[in-house]
């Protein structure tokens, strides 16, 4: 299979990329550490993908390739210098396999070199082709291939011209032995080796040796040694089976080739060429016999025009060399898939083969086994006093004493005069037996003879007369003729088991490999997500890189961004295209997965969520500080959630056929209080019919009532962890109640202000990942106790007070003498607002100053601003927008309107083309048809995805498509989203456990 460019394909595809001269780079983007992806933008809706591979390719695609979630450094390196400058040149350096992509113009351009030879590499020099970037360091002989290194452009080779019919007669008479004219073509005219095949093959030269050829100097050890290091095995043997070169009569059609090669490498570099995609066609086993054979076409190779190598070959064109190019590498993995499930059905057919061979090996060898034993019966009755007397005689020698070696002795000492001794070849007295060699008394000797028996050797046991020894061997024959029976009626019902087993191994693998190519991974499957009840979609980060990626990339003007005031929550966004107010139960799922995704779901802790606006968040921080990766600033009121359980739910959802879309339309949607209580009244009557076999239920119902508050009494919260136990008493509470209504009514003073004033904020801190979280977890117990331990240490020290404890330490007396004269006109109160106005006062105080004099004087502080810094400010904000450069793609979030195609209540007649498992917030899934309630718990998170997938395969309304689905499913894709250590709740989920 052709799998990288070779010089004709690099010739056709520079040829064809001109068109992309004068666009602007737009984005870069990586999809592996050698595979990059360059956007395109001209004039009007002119968009074009230029995809670049080290080593193996250069082409235009359509095809949406799966990008990195972050940009490596070589991609920021490649934005830094070429985001939006013009491609100017596209061109190929000399006849090597590289191309030179100039970005910019004079001092300010810059190159991009792909190397398409050996290893590959991917270069970004300046305009003086000094190297500012490499994809791959290294040293080629004397030239040093290194970043502020000078990349050897000059050192390319030159097309060279056509050679005259003398040079080409002398090119060929000094060829080095068993040299080809396929070699002698392409470095003439650097072509590669398929179109080299060509015109050797139109030209009826495809078969011509040139030099001389020595079959034995070809064979020889030394010359095999070689040959591995330069030459094919293949081409050895077809350079022994080839004709010599007729220097007469084939030197003027090579000329003609040599012509055709110059003349379609001239025609490619003026042209652009069309595609044409070389095909196999590849058939499906199958077990049953006279079945239409299945097949298949597998891409091989991918060509500018039709070969004569592969005439007669399948191939499919396409009006451009590029398009052919992209279609072979986007339906590779496709084809992967096709040949995996390939493979996997000929191991089943080849498992099934087996059976049915070692079925037929086995009755083979009982019939074999049947017939031995009959001949050795009857070769001991026909030679019964031989036998017997052979018994005998080794019966007397154990009786006389005498050693095992002396028997042996005296058995070969009498072999020479003795019949008996002479029939006895071994003697196996360890357990009790000899053996015999026996041949048919009345036979003539000869074993071919139909109607004696063959001689053999066969044992005998001393304790048994020949009779019984003859008797033993017929019961042998019977028992093996007995077992044949039962193996020959048990081998059909096996066979049948086999080929129907194979049969569903077949069904299943290819159902699997379908599901597989249909199967769409979308865009927020790589965060935290969900669909909530109201279908909004929901997504949050799973570590703080994808916190910063969800804020940056992915949060539009009219989202919800939602957070929980808890070490480690996701920073989640509440999709909303439409732009309308989000309901309140949304919110409050979106709040649930926030507060789950944290270090209180393994705490078992209940905490608050809130959300803002998305004007609201902003990677601005305030002057002097630096806000990290995945740490936020939250300017202005946060709107506080009810306290959230931390319920969760696991889920499943059905990729509809789009016909089938409209029937499931409205599932989940906005409802009024009165269809919320007729759901909740049908979910419950529906729970309560499944309770016939439940082992274990859990039913939460939650009830509000604003008059039970009027009175305050002691709250109890217990914790299960190394917080202890908190107690929150009346007293408390009343001053509680006071600082509330303290600040309620200073919030109210502040929307009497001016509009222009500043407003509260509030960082986030970016989120540990779940490792650190659980490894946090383990040290707070130890900083804990060593906390306690250095507070009884500090305990002890204030009880004994130093003498010296009072004097200031070295060095620090000159510098409170300098602080003392510098500040001694300055009063307490001027101070505080120096501070305050510096924003260097330390930790703020909840409640918002009601100073005039303050707020005086940090608005004019903040009128009075540099003008350096209020651009500066003016750039960071215009680098956090620019940020967002993907707000035209599709992939980056605009497109949730195939969540609408996603349902969890699947109709027996639906089309159902993939399934997708998803966890989230229990009450937004309770009308799923699949869903098992997940809580904090010590199971582990495999292993309830391995359960919960179980449970649902054997559910009784399970259709037969479902359950093709559910096999589909991978348990580390169904598990990677579960929050922690769970517990199952489901109905006869013990049976499944089971």
């Amino acid at each position: 299979m052709k799998l990288r460019f070779n010089s004709f394909d690099i010739v056709c595809g520079v040829t064809e990329l001109q068109c992309l001269v004068g666009l602007r780079v737009n984005q870069i983007y990586d999809i592996d550490n050698k595979t990059f992806l360059i956007r395109f933008q001209g004039g009007g809706e002119t968009k074009k993908v230029l995809l670049l591979e080290s080593g193996i390719r250069f082409h235009t695609t359509s095809f949406e390739w799966p990008k990195n979630m972050a940009p490596s450094g070589f991609s920021m390196k490649l934005r830094k210098h070429l985001k939006n400058k013009r491609l100017e040149q596209f061109s190929q350096v000399g006849t090597d396999r590289i191309v030179d992509l100039v970005f910019g113009t004079g001092e300010a351009s810059y190159h991009i070199i792909l190397e398409l030879y050996d290893r590959g590499n991917i270069i970004l020099t300046d305009h003086e082709m000094k190297i500012l970037y490499i994809l791959r360091s290294h040293q080629e002989g004397e030239e040093r291939f290194a970043i502020r290194e000078i990349y050897p452009i000059g050192r390319a080779k030159k097309e060279n011209p056509i050679p005259s019919s003398e040079e080409l007669k002398e090119m060929i008479s000094s060829s080095a032995p068993c040299h080809n004219l396929k070699n002698m073509v392409m470095s003439i005219i650097e072509c590669g080796p398929a179109l080299a095949d060509h015109i050797l093959m139109k030209h009826q030269l495809d078969n011509c040796s040139i030099g001389s050829f020595d079959s034995k100097v070809e064979g020889s050890e030394d010359h095999q040694k070689k040959g591995k290091k330069n030459k094919n095995k293949r081409e050895v043997a077809k350079q022994a089976n080839s004709k010599p070169f007729d220097m007469e009569n084939d030197l003027p059609r090579f000329i003609d080739a040599l012509g055709e090669g110059y003349e379609l490498m001239q025609t490619a570099r003026q042209t652009v060429s069309k595609g044409y995609i070389v095909q196999r066609k590849v058939e499906k086993p199958t077990t049953e016999e006279g079945a239409q054979v299945e097949h298949f076409y597998q891409n091989i190779e991918y060509h500018p025009l039709p070969l004569c190598q592969y005439e007669g070959e399948p191939m499919a064109t396409f009006d451009t060399f590029m398009l052919a190019v992209d279609e072979f590498y986007s339906t590779l993995e496709g084809q992967k898939i096709d040949m995996k499930t390939l493979q996997q059905e000929k191991d089943a057919l080849k498992k099934l083969s087996n059976v049915k061979l070692d079925h037929a090996q086995r009755l083979e060898n009982l019939a074999k086994a049947q017939e031995v034993d009959k001949q050795k019966a009857e070769l001991i009755t026909a030679n019964q006093v031989l036998v017997d007397n052979a018994i005998l005689a080794i019966r007397s020698a154990i009786a006389n004493q005498m050693s095992w070696p002396d028997i042996h002795e005296l058995v070969k000492a009498a072999q020479a005069s003795d019949p008996t001794a002479a029939s006895i070849k071994q003697l196996k007295l360890e357990i009790n037996h000899i053996t015999l060699k026996l041949s048919d008394p009345y036979g003539t000797g000869e074993d071919d003879d139909e109607n004696s028996m063959p001689t053999l050797l066969v044992d005998v046991d001393l304790a048994l007369s020949a009779w019984a020894n003859a008797r033993k061997y017929y019961d042998l024959k019977r028992t093996a003729a007995e077992k044949e029976k039962k193996t020959i009626d048990a081998s059909q019902k096996a066979l049948k088991s086999a080929e129907r087993k194979t049969q569903q191994t077949l069904k299943d693998v290819r159902t699997i490999s379908t599901i597989s190519k249909a199967r769409k991974v979308y865009w927020f499957e790589k965060f935290y997500w969900f669909i909530s009840s109201e279908n909004y979609l929901v997504i949050g980060g799973r570590d703080a890189q994808q916190n910063e990626l969800i804020v940056k990339r992915y949060m539009r003007p009219t989202d919800i961004y939602v957070h929980a005031e808890i070490q480690g929550a996701s920073s989640v966004v509440v999709r909303n295209p439409s732009g309308g107010d989000i309901p309140p139960k949304t919110l409050i799922e979106a709040g649930t997965m926030a507060i789950s995704y944290s270090v209180a779901w393994d705490a078992k802790v209940v905490t608050n969520a809130y959300w803002v606006r998305s004007d609201q968040v902003s990677k601005t921080a305030p002057t002097g500080e630096y806000l990290g990766t995945g740490s936020f600033m939250i300017r202005g009121k946060k709107n506080f959630l009810p306290s959230c359980h931390l319920i969760m739910g696991l889920t499943l959802l059905f990729k509809l056929e789009d016909s089938f879309i409209e029937k499931h339309r409205g599932e989940r949607k906005v409802r009024t209080f009165e269809e919320e209580r007729e759901q909740a009244e049908h979910h419950i009557t529906t729970e309560n019919e499944k309770l016939e076999d439940v082992e274990e239920v859990e039913i939460e119902l939650e009830e509000e009532d604003e008059s039970s508050h009027s009175e305050f009494p002691d709250i109890q919260v217990k914790v299960e962890h190394d917080t202890g136990c908190i107690t929150i008493n009346k007293e408390e509470k009343l001053n509680m109640i006071e600082e509330k209504n303290r600040k309620e009514q200073v919030d109210s003073n502040d929307q009497q202000k001016d509009l222009g004033e500043e407003e509260e904020a509030t960082i986030i801190a970016a989120a540990p990942s779940r490792k650190k979280q659980q490894m946090n977890a383990k040290k707070r117990k130890e900083e804990k106790e060593r906390k306690t331990q250095q507070q009884q240490i500090q305990t002890q020290i204030s009880e004994a007070p130093d003498a010296r404890s009072n004097q200031a330490k070295r060095g620090q007396k000159g510098k409170l003498k300098k602080i003392k004269s510098k500040y001694k006109d300055q009063d307490e109160e001027e101070r505080q607002l120096r501070m305050e106005i510096l924003k260097s006062a330390g930790k703020k105080t909840t409640a918002p100053t009601s100073d005039p004099k303050l707020e005086e004087c940090a608005i004019a502080l903040k009128n009075a601003k540099p003008k350096q810094q209020q651009n500066f400010e003016a750039k960071a904000t215009q680098d956090n927008n620019n940020d967002d450069d993907d707000g035209d793609d599709k992939n980056t979030g605009a497109d949730v309107d195939m969540i609408d195609s996603l349902t969890g209540q699947p109709f027996e007649d639906d089309e159902l083309l993939f399934v997708i498992p998803m966890i989230a917030p229990y009450q937004s899934i309770q009308n799923y048809k699949y869903k098992v309630k997940l809580t904090p718990g010590t199971g582990k998170r495999g292993r309830a995805a391995k359960t919960a997938l179980t449970m649902f395969g054997k559910d009784k309304m399970c259709t037969n498509r479902e359950k093709d689905l559910l096999k589909s499913i991978k348990e580390e894709a169904l598990a990677r989203n579960i929050p922690g250590k769970v517990k199952l709740s489901a109905p006869q989920l013990q049976k499944f456990k089971k």
